[in-house]
């Protein structure tokens, strides 16, 4: 029998070679664009940065093109970056499905996740891309509410995961996920700081922001009207880039167009708000919450970076 080479019936086509893309230069290229730096990356993808350095300029050269723009802070991602992190997360979601399914007694059922509405918009959509790339065959269900119902629906074994703020102590088990200072945010160059009664921008009865704005400022005897409410903080920064109100918000959601109340307007200080998780730790939810905590870690080591560039 004659031996016939694979690709002996391959027609020549311009433009088509016989390259493979190499999954695990994929998998750095996706862990550079989640993190946002060489160093963060190399640290989850266990290289060195040097590695992964060589890997994305191997990865630019196959493909023909820049794939970042690099800057002292942070990479950031040209048109063609962007269009290859679509493919590298699709062939690598095809490659751990396949993976989880050849390898036998894949992870597979229902997970039940709650969490506020504002976490709902911020976290827990990267949370649940990540998860979903890495167990496929799992069914995740995501409830929104308030942060008392949130907590009440957990407690009750609604959910396996709950996810939440808050700015005392939670009351349950959980973990730390993140935590940053709560301060007085206003538009930047506005004047609601100015206006007496102070107009406050609030979120839901239940939230803890709520709770520590009003109780501060009523410690300070500070004359108060709430002008604007919302279930969520983003209706709160529409408010304060209205300059119709401040509000209590982390440190974080602080931008180009809303900065820090000064200190020379004399408001009361606030406490650190934390990000927290509470698992049943049955089968789904532990693996969830592995990587939760891993996401965070890489969330903190991201913010110490910018910190100390920004100083």
């Amino acid at each position: 029998m004659n031996e016939i080479s694979s690709t002996s019936n391959v027609p020549n086509v311009p433009g088509v070679t016989s390259q493979t893309l190499n999954l695990d230069i994929m998998r750095t290229f996706v862990a550079i664009c989640e993190t946002g730096t060489f160093r963060r990356a190399a640290a989850r993808v266990h290289r060195s940065p040097s590695a992964i350095s060589l890997q994305v300029i191997k990865l630019e050269e196959q493909l023909g093109a820049q794939l970042f723009v690099r800057d002292a802070r942070r990479v950031t991602l040209t048109e063609k970056g962007a269009a290859a992190l679509s493919y590298a997360r699709k062939l690598l979601s095809l490659s751990d499905e396949a993976l989880a399914v050849f390898h036998g007694a894949p992870l597979t059922g229902n997970l039940r996740i709650a969490a506020p509405h504002d976490l709902g918009i911020t976290l827990v959509p990267n949370l649940l891309r990540r998860f979903a790339d890495i167990y496929p065959l799992v069914v995740v269900d995501v409830r929104l509410d308030s942060a008392d119902l949130v907590r009440r629906r957990f407690l009750e074994g609604d959910v396996n995961i709950a996810l939440f703020n808050e700015v005392r102590d939670p009351g349950l088990k959980v973990t730390e996920l993140y935590a940053e200072p709560l301060v007085w945010v206003m538009k930047d160059g506005g004047r609601a700081v100015e206006r007496d009664p102070l107009p406050l921008a609030i979120a839901q009865i239940e939230c803890a922001w709520r709770h520590a704005a009003l109780e501060a400022l009523e410690h300070q005897n500070r004359p108060i009207r709430v002008a604007y409410s919302s279930d969520t903080s983003l209706g709160q920064v529409a408010a304060l880039r209205a300059d119709l109100a401040i509000a209590a918000l982390p440190i974080s959601l602080a931008d180009d167009s809303l900065c820090v109340v000064p200190d020379t307007y004399g408001l009361p200080p606030l406490p650190q708000t934390f990000t927290y998780l509470a698992s049943d730790n049955s089968d789904l939810a532990t693996p969830f919450s592995q990587l939760a905590t891993s996401m965070a870690l890489d969330n903190r080591a991201a913010r110490a970076h910018h910190t100390t560039s920004s100083g």
